[in-house]
């Protein structure tokens, strides 16, 4: 971990790949992560934790499949605009997106995969990571 500030803006220009979170710092047993998004990630869920989104440029939607143990699952979607945060709460089935592109940050327990627990085939597109260093 740095003891200097980070240029969000220069960490986000540092990569071009979508959908392959890069770590700029920790919090206690966390990851800050950012990530550039366009397109459809993967319906997935996270068994045990919680996951953090705030849009940093961009939209982002994030459909979610809910419902009660045992009963019908329903599908909604929120649309998060730039400056908009949003926690998909552990064990939710969801899949962010964005039709014109995204920049996103993200607060995830340190090893928490970036497809989670249960995934849908995962497309080339994405990278099932725990978090790249940044460079």
């Amino acid at each position: 971990m740095t003891s200097q500030p980070i240029d969000l803006a220069a960490a986000l220009a540092s990569f071009e790949a979508l959908w392959s979170p890069r770590v700029v710092t920790h919090v206690n047993d966390y990851d800050v992560r950012v990530a550039k998004v366009a397109g459809e990630h993967v319906w997935h869920r996270h068994d045990t934790t919680d996951e953090f989104f705030l849009v940093l440029a961009g939209e982002l939607r994030i459909a979610l499949r809910e419902g009660p143990d045992g009963g019908p699952v329903r599908e909604r979607r929120v649309v998060l605009p730039q400056g908009s945060v949003f926690v998909v709460p552990r064990g939710v089935e969801h899949r962010p997106s964005s039709v014109a592109g995204a920049s996103i940050l993200m607060f995830e327990p340190t090893g928490t995969s970036s497809v989670g627990d249960r995934h849908d085939e995962i497309p080339d597109h994405v990278d099932a990571t725990t978090g790249h260093p940044l460079s």
